[in-house]
């Protein structure tokens, strides 16, 4: 009896869910359908050669045959190097965004540096990695690191400084400290720019994990669309493209999920509160 009617609760949700998925993004799944059914039609006419542009159906069947080597060693390799660089992104920027907040002099001594380091291309600091590390994960990481730090580092400093002037000063006039308006203050009010520059980081660390495994490694989609590329099998190569679209949009929701609950909570304690 609990069984058949948790499966109906199962099934109550997923429609719901179907329901409001819909709603909000049913003219986006229908220019996609439409996009790839045109896209279909074009190959299977021939008006365009499969080799350079594979119909959608091929793409389709190719991640079916190759699904064990993408999902269990290139799609995980993938991964790990796309959490670890975000990782140490995550707690690079915050901490270099921090400092620069709290210390004028950090500021003008490093913010030029953060900015340099977004001038000098990946493809050439690629090797130079390659070189320090080797063919490990550490060189993938780096490239992922170097190209993912920096919205974290600017979105979250510029989300600091819009602190505003007459809250800092009811609260100076309480008695606070420098700490307690930091805390109580700039980081709330930071928070949404953190999001943000988190969701835009999160996407460029799956680029340069990427760009990291086509100039130097032995594992990873991006790899794997190399060597298929190489081999003139565009059916392999865009299943992996399709799997990396698919990891970053799959990062990006799980930010914007957490983005979400951690607003819901912030409000219900703001209400308790008041």
């Amino acid at each position: 009896m609990r069984s058949d009617r948790g499966k109906v609760s199962i099934r109550t949700w997923c429609l719901k869910w179907i329901s409001r998925s819909f709603s909000q993004y049913g003219l986006f799944i229908l220019l996609m359908l439409s996009l790839l059914a045109i896209w279909e039609t074009i190959v299977r006419m021939g008006w365009v050669p499969s080799f350079i542009i594979p119909a959608p159906t091929a793409i389709a069947s190719s991640l079916i045959e190759h699904r064990r080597l993408l999902l269990s060693i290139h799609l995980p390799a993938t991964f790990m190097e796309v959490l670890v660089g975000f990782g140490l992104s995550i707690v690079t920027g915050i901490m270099l965004a921090t400092g620069m907040h709290m210390n004028r002099s950090i500021e003008k001594a490093i913010y030029p540096f953060i900015v340099i380091s977004q001038t000098i291309p990946l493809i050439a600091l690629s090797p130079v990695f390659i070189l320090w590390f080797g063919y490990t994960l550490w060189s993938k990481v780096a490239v992922v690191f170097l190209i993912a730090f920096f919205p974290i580092v600017v979105s979250t400093y510029d989300g600091l400084r819009q602190g505003d002037p007459e809250q800092r000063e009811l609260l100076l006039t309480m008695g606070a400290n420098k700490w307690d308006i930091f805390r109580k203050l700039q980081v709330p009010l930071a928070l949404p720019s953190f999001f943000s520059g988190l969701k835009m980081s999160v996407v460029y660390c799956v680029v340069g994990a990427t760009i990291g495994e086509w100039l130097g490694g032995s594992k990873g989609l991006g790899y794997f669309s190399r060597r298929m590329s190489s081999n003139m099998n565009t059916d392999a190569m865009f299943a992996a493209i399709l799997l990396l679209s698919l990891l970053g949009i799959v990062l990006f929701v799980l930010i914007a999920w957490l983005e979400k609950r951690f607003s819901i909570r912030r409000h219900e304690s703001k209400r308790k509160v008041g």
